[in-house]
């Protein structure tokens, strides 16, 4: 039986167990609440001295509580108290406890005598075996056991079947309540989420739209180009700006959800490595190996760049010998895993935290780096992000992993 709530899990036990006390010391009948399974999951109130012994003895004991489940079974399959006689005789009822026809246990109550000729009318729950009489001290106990009027018994097990639907629909109308507070808790991360993910974006076009791929490089880019247009008559210059202007088409018509195709992403970065190859010529080498099948996954706008614009700003350009970068993607079946190496001196373990926590520092790219993780978790989940590994000693270099799903455009 597999069942979407569990009793102790639905009902408080600790005030189930009050209610039960009261109820068996008033009415004067013996009462235990047992789960699904047949398990107790209160303390027996006002059991027999009978009933109490029997269940001392552990070859008993099993008994009984194949009773008690076999008694919450056919309260289930009836959705209402079902009377009958345990394998020894007495008389006792079950009370179902059900929500939305779910089966959470029920009310195991009785212990008693009736009047005798009722009494033989009442079926066994389970085969009446009279293991209890090979215990001879259970025997007279088992004589001086309480009688009690049928009409009275039957009447009780109806006012513990009102009891235990209030219960429930109460605790039916906790539950739903505390999950409808939930779901307006969801729903308020959600449009948080919804505004970092707008602020973010909002970050990175302003980024765009302002030309902050960085000011020194435009302003390079066109010395460059008036140089070449010089120096040369004009296939260099012609390629140079075309990828120049590639660059600034995709910065221009990217989508409003702050999607792009992983293939649209590497064009804008080789066009970008392009150009920088012609500034710094020999100065740099750039190896990049992300199969075309990946061409197509979906990816944040602008998610590359940033991180190889770093590159040249805190390796190539700060030093005179020769610096190497390394893009790769690979996948694990379910994520696209994108990898960029370079040879620099690296960053410290205190600097990579701080970056990833959202430090403000300019010096070692931490903005845009903070960004893009960022990004990446409020568009797929925090299972996804960006990952920093350095050893930071000099020409060993920076790893920066990005992981996003492999989902197709």
């Amino acid at each position: 039986m597999n069942n979407k709530y569990k009793l102790h899990e639905f009902l408080d036990v600790d005030r189930l167990q009050t209610l039960q006390d009261n109820f068996s010391k008033s009415m004067m009948i013996a009462l235990v609440v047992v789960d699904q399974d047949g398990v107790p999951v209160t303390r027996p109130s006002g059991f027999s001295d009978f009933c109490a012994r029997s269940r001392m003895n552990e070859g008993l004991a099993k008994h009984c509580y194949d009773s008690d489940s076999a008694g919450g079974e056919a309260a289930m399959r009836a959705g209402e108290p079902v009377v009958y006689r345990c394998y020894c005789g007495f008389v006792e009822f079950a009370v179902p406890i059900l929500v939305n026809n779910h089966y959470l246990g029920a009310f195991i109550s009785g212990q008693v005598k009736v009047e005798e000729e009722k009494e033989k009318s009442i079926p066994y729950i389970l085969d009446n075996n009279n293991l209890w009489e090979e215990n001879p001290w259970l025997i007279n106990l088992h004589h001086n056991t309480q009688r009690m009027p049928y009409e009275r018994f039957e009447s009780t097990a109806h006012t513990l079947l009102h009891v235990a639907s209030y219960l429930v629909d109460q605790a039916h109308a906790n539950n739903i309540q505390r999950e409808l507070r939930a779901k307006d808790h969801e729903l308020a991360n959600e449009l948080l989420k919804r505004v970092e993910i707008e602020r973010s974006l909002h970050d990175a076009e302003f980024k765009a739209l302002s030309y902050q791929i960085n000011p020194h490089f435009l302003f390079n880019v066109l010395n460059t180009i008036g140089r070449l247009a010089f120096l040369e008559d004009a296939s260099r210059t012609e390629t140079m700006v075309h990828d120049f202007s590639d660059m600034m088409r995709y910065l221009l018509r990217k989508s409003n959800n702050g999607l792009i195709t992983l293939g649209q992403e590497m064009n804008y970065v080789n066009c970008y490595m392009a150009i920088q190859k012609v500034r710094m010529n020999d100065r740099f080498d750039y190896v990049c190996d992300i199969p075309v099948e990946y061409n197509d996954v979906v990816c944040p706008f602008l998610i590359l760049q940033p991180l190889v614009e770093n590159f040249f700003n805190y390796v190539v350009e700060p030093r005179e010998t020769k610096s190497h970068i390394f893009l790769r993607a690979t996948d694990d079946g379910k994520d696209v895993i994108i990898e960029i190496t370079d040879n620099g001196d690296g960053i410290s373990r205190d600097d990579i935290e701080y970056i990833l926590s959202g430090g403000q520092n300019r010096q070692k790219g931490g903005i845009g780096i903070n960004n893009i993780k960022n990004r990446l978790q409020l568009l797929f989940g925090e299972s996804y992000g960006l990952q920093i590994i350095s050893p930071h000693k000099p020409m060993q270099g920076t790893t920066i992993k990005l992981r996003f799903p492999m989902v197709p455009a």
